[in-house]
Parts: structure tokens; C-alpha cells; sequence
């Protein structure tokens, strides 16, 4: 499988696209309220959608700050690692925590960051993620205290590592799975899926477009189920806009209708 830093030459109109967020459209900061989306790629994200092509926002950000991150679009979206899917139609679907439940580890978690200056908890409504960005030496105590919670809580958590990060999600929720989901619905169903992303939050999309007969594309470098490659943010943006232009070329191949 390819594994370079080319530009994936793709038939726009035939394809439903897939972006992770953080990483992918926008630079990582060094904390998550930093982080924005620049105009250059927004606009390429609202020239697609105008042009009847499906869009869709697959991240670990819940749908309420991606839909603050991509004003003034808002698109279908999966947030929270899939843990939130809000369709074309508008429908939300939503994985919950008992409220019990979800408040006991919210209070455990938030004294085990107090003893450890340094490490951040966010409290995403319906999973946690342990932030070490700031403080890269806490990152075996982060990992030790996320694993700690998963073998409490096995039967509602899962541990998903990321950079620098270790989120604690509900049970069942995936990238992949949200992105199966998705293909079986209008507009998205009968075309080629896209997913983008870089992290391994991932590669559980890259996995399942690979299985559709689709393309996966890795942002970055590292080990990876992505088939094709970009080498940063700024290079994603590039490419965006190089799907523009295939935009205004007479169309070799019409989509036909579901």
C-alpha cells in the first residue's frame, strides 16, 4: 500500500468526505479552546458541501464545539469518537453513561488530576479525556490512571489514547463504526468514502473506509492502516483546495441518484 507523501487524486463528485479535525484541519494547540480552523479551509469545506458533495466532521470534539470551530457550516458530524452522530437530516443519536455513574468517575478523576499538577481533565458530557500536553513527563501517570478507570468501569469505558491525550469513552463508540453508519444513509450512500485523519483516534475510520473500498489518508508521520498520506495541516489545506479546481471541469462520471 501506498505510504507517500503524494497528493491522492480523487473524482471529488463521486466521493463523501470524512475529516478528524484537530490535526487534520486545524493545527493542534496547546490546549483544545486554542484550536481553529483557518478560513482558507472552511471555505473549501462550504464549496463541497454547495456543490452537492457530502461532508461530514468525524472527531473527538464534541458536536457542540465542532459546530463552534466550522460556523458558519454545520455539517453532519460525529462527535466524541462516535459517541454523538448527528445525521444529514439533523437527527442525533447519542451513547450515554448512567448519570450516576458518569458523576461518580467525573469526582474520581478530577481528585486524581488535583494530585498531578500538570494534568488536565475535560469533561466532554460524555466521555473524559486526560490532557498531558502541557506536562509531557505525566504521561505514564496519565496512562496509569486512564487504565485505572477502564478495569473499574470496563463495562461503560473504553481507553483511547491519542496525542497526548488518554480519553475514556463509552463502550461501543468508534470512528469507524460512526463512518459505517454514515455510508448507509443518503447523501453518503453509493458513493466513495474519504476519511482524513492523524492520530490513532483514527485508525479505526482508516480501517473500515479500507474495507469499503475506499480511501484512507493519514495526516503526518508514524504507523498506520491509512493507504495514502499528507504531510501536515497546511498540506491538507493545499489539497483541499486543489479539490476545488477539479470542481469547474466538466464531469466525466455523474453520480447517479439513490
Amino acid at each position: 500500500m501506498s505510504k507517500q507523501y503524494d497528493q491522492p487524486e480523487l473524482e471529488a463528485r463521486s466521493c463523501a468526505f470524512f475529516f478528524d479535525v484537530d490535526g487534520t484541519l486545524a493545527d493542534i494547540q496547546p490546549r483544545p479552546e486554542l484550536v481553529f480552523i483557518p478560513p482558507r479551509s472552511l471555505a473549501a469545506l462550504e464549496q463541497l458541501s454547495a456543490n452537492g458533495i457530502p461532508v461530514a466532521v468525524v472527531s473527538g470534539r464534541p458536536i457542540s464545539q465542532l459546530d463552534a470551530l466550522l460556523t458558519p457550516l454545520q455539517l453532519p458530524a460525529a462527535g466524541v469518537h462516535g459517541a454523538e452522530r448527528r445525521s444529514a437530516t439533523g437527527e442525533l443519536q447519542n451513547l450515554t453513561l448512567d448519570n450516576d455513574v458518569f458523576e461518580a468517575i467525573q469526582r474520581e478523576l478530577a481528585q486524581a488530576c488535583a494530585e498531578h499538577p500538570g494534568l488536565t481533565l475535560e469533561n466532554k458530557g460524555v466521555a473524559f479525556a486526560l490532557h498531558f500536553r502541557l506536562a509531557p513527563e505525566l504521561e505514564e501517570i496519565a496512562r496509569g490512571v486512564a487504565e485505572d478507570f477502564v478495569a473499574r468501569y470496563g463495562e461503560v469505558l473504553a481507553l483511547q489514547p491519542g496525542k497526548c491525550v488518554f480519553e475514556l469513552k463509552p463502550r461501543g463508540a468508534s470512528k469507524g463504526e460512526v463512518i459505517r453508519t454514515f455510508m448507509q444513509e443518503a447523501p453518503f450512500a453509493g458513493r466513495t468514502p474519504v476519511f482524513i485523519g492523524d492520530d490513532l483516534t483514527d485508525e479505526a475510520g482508516f480501517t473500515v473506509v479500507n474495507e469499503l473500498g475506499g480511501v484512507s489518508i493519514k495526516v503526518g508521520t508514524g504507523p498506520t492502516e491509512a493507504m495514502q498520506r499528507l504531510a501536515s495541516v497546511e498540506a491538507v489545506a493545499v489539497w483541499l483546495d486543489g479539490l476545488q479546481s477539479t470542481l469547474s471541469e466538466p464531469q466525466q462520471h455523474p453520480i447517479k441518484p439513490d
